[in-house]
């Protein structure tokens, strides 16, 4: 890329691939979900990423250029980690923790590279795009915010209560047997 335009709209398509794997990944984290809390918080972000991907059509429209993404592996990446933790976790409340995690994983990257869009759309003299950045990157602070109070309150206590009592089950089975 020779220019900060050409920079600012690689990575605009790099970020609408990545919102639109989002929408397809939050309803199957959703049906795993086994807190209602956590089922409604990703069903809740369906409808944000929705207004976010036509936040983006919008500067897509404002460059005279078609929304189009570009394979993002960051995403893939995130993806492919947030489906072995659906796929891998035995017990229901780790499950959560370990999808919960990823999800913020995806909300730091999307706070970067909103972060960096808005800032780049400020030196190319695009206030109406660089505006639709930072709504776009508010929300995805709120909804870190939101995962995180919902992992302090409920999510990893209750995966830490769960297996916290099936290590303890596992030491007396192991004294037990020791003493036999």
């Amino acid at each position: 890329m020779e220019t900060l335009g050409r920079l600012f709209e690689d990575t605009l398509r790099d970020v609408y691939y990545a919102e639109k794997a989002i929408l397809k990944n939050l309803p199957k984290m959703a049906r795993k979900a086994s807190s209602p809390a956590l089922k409604g918080a990703f069903e809740d972000h369906i409808e944000q990423t929705e207004g976010q991907v036509s936040r983006l059509e919008q500067i897509f429209d404002m460059l005279d250029k078609a929304p189009r993404g570009k394979r993002c592996p960051a995403m893939d990446g995130l993806a492919e980690e947030a489906a072995e933790v659906m796929h891998e976790a035995k017990d229901e409340t780790v499950r959560d923790a370990g999808m919960l995690a990823a999800a913020q994983a995806v909300e730091h990257y999307e706070i970067s590279r909103y972060g960096t869009l808005a800032a780049w759309a400020d030196k190319l003299d695009m206030p109406d795009a660089a505006d639709l950045l930072r709504a776009t990157l508010q929300e995805e602070k709120d909804t870190d915010a939101k995962l995180s109070e919902l992992a302090l309150s409920e999510i990893n206590i209750e995966a830490e209560e769960a297996t916290g009592a099936k290590d303890s089950d596992r030491k007396k089975r192991s004294r037990k047997d020791a003493a036999e």
